[in-house]
């Protein structure tokens, strides 16, 4: 895929247009699910496949294994984790 660089602008409602020479190069279709990552003064956005959803959940799966961790335990862990942000 050759690079492709357009400008895009933000509503007043904090949606963004993907131009669509980007959706037509990426395949993008409406309701499809995308991923934004943020990194810095950086904004990835990554349209979302079921083998890089794959890719994003298998480090978390291999974690999980070394702690025992089990899906039952994990509302607990959140409701612990927003507590400690709140203080």
């Amino acid at each position: 895929m050759e690079e492709v660089i357009e400008m895009g602008k933000i509503s007043a409602r904090g949606q963004i247009a993907i131009p669509a020479e980007i959706r037509r190069e990426m395949d993008l279709q409406e309701g499809q699910r995308i991923l934004f990552v943020l990194e810095n003064d950086t904004l990835m956005i990554k349209k979302i496949t079921t083998q890089t959803f794959s890719q994003i959940t298998k480090p978390l799966k291999e974690a999980m294994k070394k702690t025992n961790l089990q899906e039952k335990d994990v509302p607990e862990l959140l409701q612990q984790f927003r507590k400690s942000k709140k203080r």
